[in-house]
């Protein structure tokens, strides 16, 4: 196949990053409109975390299947299904009449999600050569950076002005232009010889995956017995163990864990995963401590976590200079600090406190998180072979969505059981305590990225270039 010009690696690129902005615009929207949800719901605020958490159960269930679906039926065709599906559950959550309802509409977007995200990236990584990877993965991000920045802010306007309902409308006309341009410029790849698909092991994962994320979600419902919540989370572990034994007499496992045999994939599973832990939690913790403690309305506390995606538009352009300077194992692991300290300024955080300081620290945040992140999601694939790529995207995806969940569920079951443990005059430190806990995890994140060798991803982030010539490489 004839390799795409530079403009329609962009244009792919753009296309990839648009579908990425629906699903966090979506994501961090909703994050905003928990309290108002709750009071329409008459639910308790950490209840309504299931809204969150029920769509990456949908993601994590079927994302490993997402490079088997892409191989057999073409990537073209099946983002395009993707994107039908995903806009099918948000029509079903604007309309949902309670949180039962509305959980169960996000799990079909979750399904629809599971595909489109996966297999965008894995359009990129069959499409850009590795020596272009860090600037492709510049543009795949800088319209994926305008979905937290808008998310917020367009999630407490229209919570404040019309409904939490249109959250999920206004995917519609953005999903419909993506279908077009999916069709026009995405092209069709398809595996010659697609290896058979491993039910067994997809139904082994998706049953492990589904005890251990709503084993942990029920733990933050007080309505449902502990026994259930148990029950759930011992079947994560049996599930795994299956799934381990059945997954070494397979050729083709549908969750490949030998590609963590490759250190940079491994490294940026791992950190990855705390640091994204973390982030889940603020991205949970932020909105509500805004609202609930700071009498903020959902408009007002989605303008002031706008800040955070600014100064990641920033950082997103400085990227790669900075990594093709400095180099990855550097630059991430002074980076993998700023998520800590941010965790432990706003666990101090109180009324009355001058709000300039709450912006340049979520400023500060944008950019550190940028930062790190562009790196975790280059540096993963810098060393993977390409005929491993559908296969490592599968794999890196669903481990990614796992954390997320983790981390809300982390931070909604902090949270309800400060509610319950804490004396009434400590009440009001039980953010403060969930802020601490999101920087122990994120903290646990530097020990493994410093096992990254200095040269790590050289051929991605052009630092060894600059190392052995002394000139710049553009």
């Amino acid at each position: 196949m004839e390799s795409p010009s530079t403009a329609r690696k962009r244009i792919m690129a753009l296309i990839v990053a648009s579908l990425m902005m629906m699903e966090q615009i979506d994501g961090t929207a909703l994050t905003t409109a928990l309290p108002a949800m709750a009071g329409d719901f008459h639910v308790d605020i950490p209840q309504t975390s299931i809204a969150l958490t029920v769509y990456m159960l949908g993601l994590a269930a079927l994302i490993p299947a997402s490079g088997h679906v892409a191989e057999r039926f073409g990537s073209r065709t099946t983002l395009r299904c993707a994107v039908v599906l995903f806009l099918s559950g948000s029509l079903l959550c604007g309309w949902a009449p309670n949180l039962v309802v509305l959980a169960l509409a996000r799990l079909v977007q979750g399904a629809g999600g599971a595909m489109m995200v996966p297999v965008g990236r894995l359009v990129i990584l069959q499409n850009v050569p590795k020596s272009e990877l860090l600037a492709a993965m510049a543009w795949v991000m800088l319209p994926a950076t305008i979905g937290p920045m808008a998310g917020p802010v367009l999630g407490g306007v229209l919570t404040s002005w019309l409904s939490w309902r249109w959250i999920f409308y206004i995917n519609i006309p953005l999903g419909l232009l993506a279908i077009v341009l999916t069709g026009r410029f995405i092209p069709q790849i398809c595996a010659v010889r697609p290896p058979p698909f491993d039910l067994r092991g997809n139904i082994l994962s998706a049953t492990g995956l589904a005890g251990l994320i709503f084993g942990m979600e029920m733990l933050t419902h007080p309505g449902f017995p502990p026994v259930i919540s148990f029950g759930l989370l011992l079947l994560a572990p049996l599930c795994a163990g299956a799934y381990l034994r059945h997954a070494r007499g397979v050729t083709h496992p549908v969750l490949d864990l030998s590609l963590l045999r490759v250190a940079t994939f491994r490294i940026s599973v791992l950190a990855g995963g705390l640091t994204r832990i973390a982030t889940a939690g603020i991205i949970f913790l932020l909105p509500s401590l805004l609202q609930t403690r700071f009498g903020a309305s959902a408009a007002q506390s989605g303008l002031i976590t706008f800040i955070a995606p600014v100064g990641a538009l920033v950082m997103r352009f400085a990227a790669p200079r900075i990594y093709r300077g400095r180099g990855f194992r550097t630059v991430m692991c002074v980076a993998s600090l700023v998520l800590p300290a941010v965790c432990l300024l706003l666990a101090g955080f109180r009324p009355g406190m001058p709000m300039g300081w709450l912006l340049g620290l979520l400023a500060m945040n944008g950019m550190g998180q940028t930062l790190l992140y562009t790196g975790y999601n280059t540096i993963a694939y810098a060393d993977m072979p390409k005929p491993r790529m559908g296969t490592a995207t599968s794999l890196y995806s669903t481990c990614q969505q796992v954390m997320l969940t983790m981390g809300i569920c982390l931070a909604a079951g902090m949270l309800a059981a400060c509610h319950s443990v804490l004396p009434v005059k400590w009440q009001g430190q039980d953010y403060s305590l969930t802020f601490m806990a999101c920087a122990l995890v994120a903290s646990m994140a530097l020990p493994i990225l410093l096992r990254l060798s200095a040269d790590a991803g050289a051929t991605v982030s052009g630092h060894e270039h600059i190392e052995n010539t002394g000139k710049k490489r553009y």
